[in-house]
């Protein structure tokens, strides 16, 4: 999943300093008032557009109690997994995967298919469904091939039909603690919205590879198990089911059929409906095999002189896969991806999928707020794709009552006269605080100074809160006086978006929120000279933000989660050599 430019807060980054008695840039005590179709219809305004219409339609999906009823040959399977049926079979099945997992079973692959309608659907408009689902089909078996293939050419079997191999990842079994379980943290958003699962001892779950895509992570299985069962909980309490049932080959065309913003999916490739504009064109980013290898991993196999080893294996297997489930493949088709380019927010598959804070300014408001949310690029845990995640997003970023029956009036203009502090009344239940961040309109300048407010969180019993404020990188400022931070913005280089989050604690419960704060990078001068930055070290730690030099180019550590693998297993992670560099850093 993709994510902005987002740098750390560290101690060279944003220092903060608490002002008690700043003056509060949201003052407002009563809730504004909106009404509940007031903001469906906004949803609806804001996501109601032709591509996302298309992507929601290639990615709906057939209750899992209809799923759990296809068999091979029953009469009654849905019409996609009944084409597939026709162009493999069981038989088919056995001898494409000869070396598979037993749990990679053909019943299985047709309740994965099955699940999602839009893989090997009919087209109303008189695109040739048959011939889209082969190819569809010879392009995800390749990726199989590669990602979770055997590779070994002395076998019998060659290589190309050697996928499906791996269940999960090497090293990994079952019950063993400490797999990708460090996002779990509760007091963050990802902890949050993806709550872990935990063992009989009291630990997070592990969340390594499973599965044909090899899904890791809290914040991937959460989504997927919420596009599976409508609830984020079923496979964050049981990973394992993405290894053990359907889930291990549904997960894969779950990938396939998502799109990663800026990137397409691989379903609108093959079907057309994605069609790449000027700007991707210019980028080498043309229809065909090639540029599924950009999608799924692009960073490490794309852009170069020649061909990369892997994405050469790919386009072997895409060739022998294609042969074999009669794909026609043009001469002047684009099979692999040198010379290409990454996805960027200027292609046609630039599709923000997720809601976050409208920070702008409102005219129609008593106190210039938006009470609005708008879509974005980068993951929150508001997802354009959920019905309802609009209103929630508002909810958790202003203070709103929203009102079922279209009464809502608004709420009074803030005053900035004091109120008396509501005492609970005795016996009272106590109640949850709410955490709110307000701060500047827009984008500000590297190197400004800049203030935070938390004076617009709320408990409804009437409790004095404590203020925790905390950067990404675990720096914190805490007090009942520290309702606001002030701090210099890095001075960066380029655009950048920093998070911050604000738990609030009325001694009892708590809240929390996060901001992300837009920086625009100050415009350089021809006075200034070119940074020195370290050479990269397998042995020193590097954060979210850091910049290296390494044979002779200049990588970026991701945005927290995915920078966190910044300094481990340089076998994997050295940026530009590792063989998963680029979940980790971002060449410059």
């Amino acid at each position: 999943m993709t994510s902005p430019h987002i740098a750390a807060l560290g101690a060279a980054g944003l220092l903060f300093g608490a002002q008690a008695g700043a003056a509060p840039l949201l003052t407002a005590s009563e809730p504004y008032s909106v009404n509940a179709a007031d903001l469906q219809k906004k949803e609806q305004e804001l996501s109601g557009f032709p591509l996302m219409q298309s992507v929601k339609a290639s990615i709906r999906t057939l209750d899992n109690a209809q799923v759990e009823k296809i068999e091979p040959g029953n009469s009654g399977n849905p019409e996609n997994v009944r084409r597939v049926e026709s162009i493999i079979s069981a038989k088919d099945w056995d001898f494409l995967f000869p070396l598979r997992a037993r749990e990679y079973t053909y019943v299985n692959f047709l309740k994965a298919v099955g699940k999602f309608p839009a893989v090997c659907g009919a087209y109303s408009d008189g695109r040739d469904a048959e011939a889209i689902c082969r190819k569809s089909l010879a392009t995800m078996f390749a990726h199989f091939a590669q990602e979770t293939g055997g590779h070994e050419s002395w076998r019998e079997e060659p290589e190309w039909r050697q996928a499906l191999v791996y269940l999960r990842e090497m090293g990994w079994a079952e019950g063993q603690k400490g797999g990708y379980n460090g996002e779990c943290n509760p007091d963050t958003w990802q902890g949050q919205t993806w709550p872990c699962g935990k063992d009989k001892d009291g630990d997070f779950l592990s969340y390594f590879g499973r599965g044909a895509k090899q899904l890791s992570y809290n914040y991937n299985y959460g989504p997927f198990s919420d596009a599976m069962y409508g609830d984020v909980r079923p496979l964050l309490d049981k990973p394992d089911l993405v290894a053990d049932t359907w889930m291990n080959l549904a997960s894969a065309i779950f990938f396939f059929v998502y799109p990663q913003p800026p990137k397409p999916s691989m379903l609108h490739v093959i079907d057309q409906t994605w069609q790449p504009n000027q700007h991707d064109k210019e980028s080498g980013l043309v229809p065909g095999f090639g540029v599924t290898i950009q999608i799924i991993n692009g960073g490490v196999e794309c852009g170069g002189e020649a061909e990369n080893a892997q994405s050469l294996n790919r386009i072997a297997y895409y060739r022998e896969f294609a042969k074999y489930l009669k794909v026609n493949v043009p001469a002047d088709e684009v099979l692999g991806c040198k010379k290409m380019k990454q996805f960027d927010a200027g292609g046609a598959g630039a599709l923000p999928i997720y809601w976050e804070m409208d920070w702008g300014w409102s005219t129609t408001t008593p106190d210039g707020l938006t009470y609005a949310c708008q879509l974005v690029g980068y993951q929150t845990p508001f997802s354009a794709f959920k019905d309802g995640d609009y209103t929630q997003c508002v909810k958790k970023h202003f203070n709103v009552k929203v009102v079922e029956d279209g009464s809502a009036t608004p709420a009074p203009a803030p005053t900035p006269t004091p109120t008396p502090t509501p005492q609970p009344s005795p016996g009272q239940t106590n109640v949850a605080p709410i955490a709110r961040i307000s701060g500047p309109v827009g984008a500000v300048e590297a190197g400004s100074k800049v203030s935070l407010n938390g004076a617009g969180s709320s408990d409804e019993n009437g409790d004095a809160l404590t203020y925790n404020w905390m950067a990404q990188t675990g720096q914190t400022v805490s007090g009942k006086d520290k309702s606001v931070v002030t701090f210099n913005v890095p001075d960066t280089a380029a655009d950048a978006q920093y998070i911050i989050s604000l738990k609030v604690d009325d001694g009892k419960l708590s809240d929390t929120t996060t901001y992300t704060l837009n920086v625009k990078a100050k415009a350089k001068t021809p006075d200034d000279k070119p940074t020195a930055y370290p050479a990269w070290s397998g042995s020193h730690a590097w954060k979210p933000g850091d910049i290296v030099l390494n044979n002779g180019a200049l990588y970026q550590c991701k945005p927290f989660p995915e920078g966190s693998w910044c300094s481990v297993a340089p076998a994997y992670y050295e940026p530009g050599a590792g063989i998963a560099w680029s979940d980790a850093w971002t060449a410059l």
